[in-house]
C-alpha cells in the first residue's frame, strides 16, 4: 500500500522482500538471541524499565493520572537500550520528539486521510494534511537513528559489540566488497525506525489495556497479585522464566492482547508459490493480509469471544494453555522479532506494576470506555486510572 512503501521504503524487518527481507531478518534475529544472553542485555533492559515506571506511577502518590505517557516513554526506552545501548531521560527534549513521531506516524494510519491517500495517491501527494505530517515523523526517526550511528561509528572498534547498531555496523564491515549484502546504513536507519514502530506502539497499547481491565476487574486483580507474591515473595525480582509459574498471570495476559488485540491485521505476506485452498488458487505473488478479528474473536473457538475471560487460556486444572487459536504473531513456527520482545515486556512490566500497586478508576468514575479507537493499531479512548501504592493499602 502506498502510505506503508513510504513509511517502509521496502528496506525493513518488516515489509521488505525477498534478499532485502532475508538478510535484515538474519542480522535481527541474531542480535537478540546475543542480546538475551548477555547479563546485561534484553531482560536488563526491560526490567530497568519496568523499576522506573514503577518509580513514576509511585510518584503520582495515588492521585488519578493518564498512564499513557509513562507507558510509552518506557517501552520506548526498551528499544532504545536495544538499538543504542542506553536508555533516555523522559526530560530529553529529542527523546520526547521520538516519541510524539512514532505516535503520529502510527495514529494517521486508519485515519480518514489515510484511506484517501490509499486510494489516490497521486492527488494527496500534492495536499498537505496530516498524511505529510506522518512522513515528516519517519524522517525525524530516521535521522534520530544516524545521529546514533555516527556515534556508534567513533567507538565501535574499541569495543565489543553491546546493541543492535554496533552488531549491524560489524555485519557492514564483513560484507563490505560482497555484491549480494544488502547491509549499509540507509538499511540500518530503516531497521532502527521499524523496532520503534513495531517495538513501542502495541506493547504500549496493550499495556494500557491491561491496567484498564485490571481497574475494572478487581478480582483478577486480586488473584494475580497474590499469584506474583506467592512465586516471588517480598524480596525477589520478576524474571521472565517466572511465567511457567505463574498461569494465571500468564492466561491474563494472553487474554489481554486477545480481547484488546493491538493489530487488525497480521503483517503482510506473500505467496512464493501458487497455493489451492479449498479450491481457490491463489497465484504466487498474492499478497496475504491476515483478518486477526476472525481469529481471535470466533465463537466457535472461544467460549466467551467478546468477554474478558482469563480461563480461555487454562485447563480444568488451572495450567496455562497455549492455544493454536492465539494467532496475534503468526503461526509458531515463524515467530518474529516483535513477538519475543513482546512476551517478555508485558511479562515483566504487567507483574511488576500489579504487585507494586492496586489499580482502581478514580472516585465517581464507575466505568471507562472499552472501545477501540483506530490507527494502524487499535488503542483506548484516553482516560484516566488511580495506582494506590501496596505498601499503604496493607
Amino acid at each position: 500500500m502506498p502510505f506503508l512503501r513510504a513509511v517502509a521504503n521496502e528496506k525493513d524487518l518488516v515489509f521488505s522482500n525477498e534478499r532485502i527481507w532475508k538478510q535484515q531478518r538474519q542480522i535481527g534475529q541474531s542480535v537478540m538471541k546475543k542480546l538475551a544472553m548477555r547479563k546485561q542485555g534484553l531482560e536488563h533492559y526491560i526490567k530497568e524499565e519496568a523499576h522506573q515506571l514503577v518509580g513514576t506511577f509511585a510518584h503520582v502518590k495515588g492521585q488519578p493520572f493518564d498512564p499513557l505517557l509513562p507507558i510509552t516513554n518506557s517501552v520506548c526506552n526498551v528499544v532504545c537500550a536495544m538499538a543504542f545501548g542506553h536508555r533516555y531521560s523522559a526530560e530529553d527534549g529529542n527523546f520526547q520528539k521520538l516519541t510524539e513521531a512514532i505516535d503520529l506516524a502510527l495514529k494517521c494510519g486508519g485515519s480518514f486521510i489515510y484511506a484517501l491517500r490509499e486510494m489516490f495517491p497521486w492527488v494527496l501527494k500534492r495536499l498537505p494534511g496530516p498524511h505529510k505530517k506522518a512522513l515528516s515523523s519517519r524522517e525525524f526517526v530516521l535521522l534520530f537513528a544516524k545521529e546514533e550511528m555516527k556515534k556508534h561509528k567513533e567507538h565501535h572498534l574499541l569495543r565489543e559489540p553491546q546493541d543492535f547498531t554496533d552488531f549491524y555496523l560489524l555485519q557492514m564491515e564483513k560484507s563490505q566488497g560482497d555484491p549480494n549484502s544488502v547491509y549499509n546504513a540507509e538499511n540500518l536507519a530503516q531497521c532502527i525506525l521499524d523496532l520503534f514502530i513495531a517495538g513501542t506502539e502495541t506493547t504500549a497499547t496493550t499495556l494500557q489495556w491491561a491496567l484498564l481491565l485490571m481497574a475494572t476487574h478487581p478480582d483478577i486483580q486480586e488473584k494475580v497479585h497474590k499469584e506474583v507474591e506467592g512465586v516471588l515473595g517480598s524480596s525477589r525480582s520478576v524474571c521472565y522464566q517466572d511465567w511457567k509459574k505463574m498461569p494465571f498471570t500468564s492466561a491474563v495476559i494472553h487474554e489481554i492482547q486477545r480481547l484488546k488485540y493491538a493489530s487488525l491485521f497480521r503483517i503482510i505476506r506473500q505467496y512464493a508459490k501458487d497455493v489451492n485452498i479449498f479450491g481457490f488458487l491463489m497465484p504466487r505473488g498474492t499478497f496475504i493480509n491476515p483478518d486477526l478479528n476472525s481469529a481471535v474473536l470466533d465463537n466457535k473457538q472461544w467460549k466467551t469471544p467478546e468477554e474478558f475471560n482469563p480461563n480461555h487460556f487454562l485447563d480444568k486444572d488451572g495450567n496455562f494453555v497455549a492455544r493454536g487459536e492465539f494467532l496475534l504473531f503468526g503461526s509458531v513456527d515463524s515467530v518474529c522479532l516483535e513477538e519475543q520482545l513482546a512476551r517478555i515486556e508485558l511479562f515483566i512490566f504487567f507483574s511488576n506494576l500489579l504487585r507494586a500497586f492496586i489499580f482502581q478508576l478514580p472516585s465517581g468514575v464507575k466505568k471507562s470506555s472499552e472501545q477501540h479507537k483506530v490507527g494502524l493499531t487499535t488503542y483506548p479512548h484516553s482516560y484516566k486510572l488511580v495506582a494506590i501504592p501496596r505498601s499503604r493499602a496493607s
